[in-house]
């Protein structure tokens, strides 16, 4: 594909499309992997005063390079403060005082509700994932939840093999009638658009799709019979701003490994 003047990748068009949706000077708790690069790419550009909040404790991180985990050393480094794990969850993730839980998924259903724990059966599964972490909590707790997952029917499932992290529940309904305080995730972006739930029934609606991607290839990469919106947007391509800062993070992965 190609940008304002330059060829990029799906995947470096969903991280800037996920960077965008962050507003700045919101509170970000962020998931390690694309949720991780979308957010710093959001803090070097367009959000300088996003507050990134990781699991292991560390407040305002601030890293100069993509962190290889949550308990990577240059976050407590560049951070504000640096708490222990309860503290995090009991005073600030617990009682609504995050802006933004921004997560992965393996699997996502047309709720958005997450698995990452098993694919196929509990008990004698096909693939055993990561797991849980703190992801649960986050969903649970947090104002809203945007989440980034690349889209295929693997991915997108009709019926989540395990609910990791409620999204809206089972039906829609589920998530009211737990009681839980977060709105719930607000915003998907994936690898080919953008999807939000419809605000009656919550089930997720294709309202965006990103520059050379048509409905049909949503659809056929989707494990529902996906609802479209009539005011279906394009996504703006990545300026060479974005592209720059993005590459320039992800080459630090490799270069840091060894630390």
């Amino acid at each position: 594909m190609t940008g304002t003047d330059t060829t990029y990748s799906t995947d470096e068009m969903m991280s800037v499309a996920a960077a965008r949706a962050l507003r700045d000077g919101a509170s970000c708790f962020v998931g390690i992997g694309l949720p991780s690069t979308a957010a710093n790419l959001a803090r070097r550009t367009r959000a300088p005063n996003l507050n990134l909040i990781y699991e292991a404790g560390a407040l305002g991180a601030k890293p100069d390079r993509l962190p290889l985990s949550i308990g990577d050393g240059v976050l407590g480094e560049t951070a504000d403060a640096v708490v222990s794990v309860p503290e995090v969850f009991n005073y600030w993730l617990q009682p609504g005082r995050i802006d933004v839980g921004f997560l992965g998924a393996a699997q996502l259903d047309r709720f958005a509700n997450i698995n990452t724990t098993v694919i196929g059966e509990y008990g004698n599964p096909k693939v055993r994932l990561p797991g849980a972490g703190g992801a649960p909590e986050i969903a649970a707790s947090c104002r809203e939840v945007f989440v980034v997952v690349r889209q295929s029917r693997r991915s997108f499932v009709e019926k989540v093999d395990f609910v990791t992290s409620v999204g809206h529940g089972r039906d829609g309904a589920e998530r009211a009638r737990l009681g839980l305080p977060g709105a719930g995730p607000t915003l998907v972006v994936t690898d080919l658009g953008m999807l939000r739930p419809d605000p009656e029934t919550k089930e997720l609606v294709l309202t965006g799709v990103h520059p050379g991607v048509e409905v049909e290839q949503v659809r056929e990469a989707t494990g529902w019979e996906l609802r479209v919106s009539p005011d279906l947007e394009t996504t703006p391509p990545p300026t060479d701003v974005e592209l720059r800062t993005l590459r320039a993070l992800q080459s630090t992965i490799g270069t840091n490994a060894g630390r």
